[in-house]
């Protein structure tokens, strides 16, 4: 069915452009073209080639934020978001007009179109207003958000919702199922914040950090929204302390998350048909929590933090299955536009 395969095309699509967004924030390319839609105005780095060396030889060299490569890595990822866009906008259009053969609401695909267009405006002000960290975090948001409504809506075109134990006994497991997708969310924020505060480096060791268990930390500044990248909300230098805080808070998330995914698992192992997502589960939250170590140790390496970002996607993934297998209801469409799902 054309449908399904666009579904799970446009997943795996976001599933790359998120880390490909990770790989253009991690090697600072994120201002390689400093204006939106286009690079200094045209289509590509290649037609803005003049603009391109002004900029490099007023900064100095290309070790400033401008560059020829940088350019390019900026103008890919805006031109896979772009069809990324355009893909999910085909998909809306079939889900309405197909919406009674494929027995579903469409209306999914409807807010799916609104978070793209939402997730666009973020790409603009992420350049725009010069990597301020509240919008960045916030396209970073915007994308996993995409991710997951995409998976949900692929998910419904595998197979319908079903129950997998009588409804007293499974409301548990699906309250646990749901704390863990919303703790998941939650850290994907605080790991958002990190990166783009640039605080994942402030700590080399683990589990300690700065040589104590409990370094010094200050958070008057450390989440506040409205401010500069690097600086307090009152234009100073935002200081080591406040870095510390960010990462230290991530890393207690990272426990948090731990430990109400580790009882998920328990439980979902206990429930018949169940021990591959428990199996699945467990995987995907050690090797996450192996990559997030190895950051520290290893200092960051380019190629690590871009996995750690899809590892953190894949996890959100992974708690969206299991919520859509523990739903109860399966989805019915009628031409009355009463809609039942789960």
């Amino acid at each position: 069915m054309l449908f399904k395969k666009l579904v799970g095309f446009a997943t795996v699509l976001t599933l790359c452009l998120i880390m490909l967004g990770a790989y253009v924030r991690l090697s600072d390319a994120g201002l390689g073209c400093p204006d939106w839609p286009g690079c200094y105005g045209k289509l590509s780095p290649l037609h803005a080639s003049e603009h391109i060396k002004a900029a490099v030889a007023e900064q100095g060299g290309t070790h400033g934020p401008v560059s020829v490569a940088k350019a390019w890595k900026e103008m890919l990822h805006r031109y896979v978001a772009s069809f990324l866009g355009l893909l999910i906008v085909a998909i809306a259009v079939l889900a309405w007009r197909q919406r009674e053969r494929l027995q579903q609401s469409p209306w999914l695909t409807t807010a799916l179109v609104g978070v793209v267009c939402l997730q666009g405006a973020f790409g603009a002000w992420t350049v725009t207003l010069l990597l301020r960290p509240a919008i960045v975090t916030g396209h970073l948001i915007g994308g996993m958000l995409v991710l997951a409504l995409l998976t949900w809506l692929w998910l419904r075109q595998t197979a319908p919702a079903r129950t997998v134990a009588p409804p007293a006994e499974s409301r548990h497991v699906k309250q646990v199922a749901r704390l863990g997708l919303l703790v998941v969310a939650l850290q994907i924020v605080l790991g958002g914040w990190v990166s783009t505060n640039y605080a994942a480096v402030v700590c080399t060791s683990f589990p300690g950090c700065q040589g104590s268990l409990w370094p010094d930390m200050e958070f008057n500044h450390a989440f506040h929204a409205v401010r500069e990248l690097g600086e307090t909300p009152e234009g100073d230098m935002l200081n080591v302390a406040s870095l510390t805080a960010i990462h230290m808070v991530h890393r207690a998330g990272a426990l948090v998350v731990a430990i109400v995914l580790a009882v998920l698992a328990i439980m979902l192992w206990r429930r018949p048909g169940m021990q591959v997502l428990a199996l699945t589960l467990v995987a995907a939250l050690t090797l996450q929590i192996g990559m997030g170590i190895g950051n520290v140790l290893l200092h960051l390496p380019l190629w690590l933090a871009v996995l750690h970002n899809g590892g953190a996607a894949l996890l959100l993934m992974v708690l969206i299955l299991i919520n859509y297998r523990l739903a109860s209801r399966v989805h019915h469409y009628t031409p009355s536009k009463r809609f039942v799902q789960p």
